[in-house]
């Protein structure tokens, strides 16, 4: 197995002991992101969960182009709410991401989030 580390600048630093993402021959596993400014390392100021959602899939992306993929090659993603009354608006700025061809999804309300984000999401890809 091919092992790679995947970092970019254009997505926020990771806040503990791991990557931003893994690849591993043609599959990239992005760990889970919240709305971290890449520029800044701090979360952003807006804290409406259409502004996290959009935030941290701005960020997934460029950790996946950072790998050489796009939205298309997303296969997977895992969403954790803070709070399942937050699934409507966060699928709603989801839908724009994903508009044709949308990966598979497991959405979960988690207890609490780090930097108590309202959201986070990771995702696998398959590259080329």
């Amino acid at each position: 197995m091919d092992k790679q580390v995947i970092s970019t600048p254009h997505g926020p630093s990771a806040i503990g002991p791991y990557s931003q993402a893994i690849r591993a021959d043609n599959l990239l596993f992005v760990s889970g992101q919240v709305a971290l400014d890449p520029s800044t390392g701090k979360f952003i100021e807006d804290k409406s969960i259409q502004a996290q959602t959009r935030r941290v899939l701005e960020n997934l992306l460029a950790i996946v182009s950072a790998a050489g993929g796009s939205a298309d090659n997303i296969v997977k993603t895992t969403v954790f709410l803070k709070s399942m009354e937050d699934f409507v608006e966060m699928n709603a700025v989801y839908a724009q991401f994903f508009q044709s061809s949308p990966p598979a999804r497991a959405t979960v309300e988690a207890g609490r989030l780090p930097r108590d984000a309202s959201i986070e999401i990771d995702c696998i890809a398959v590259l080329d």
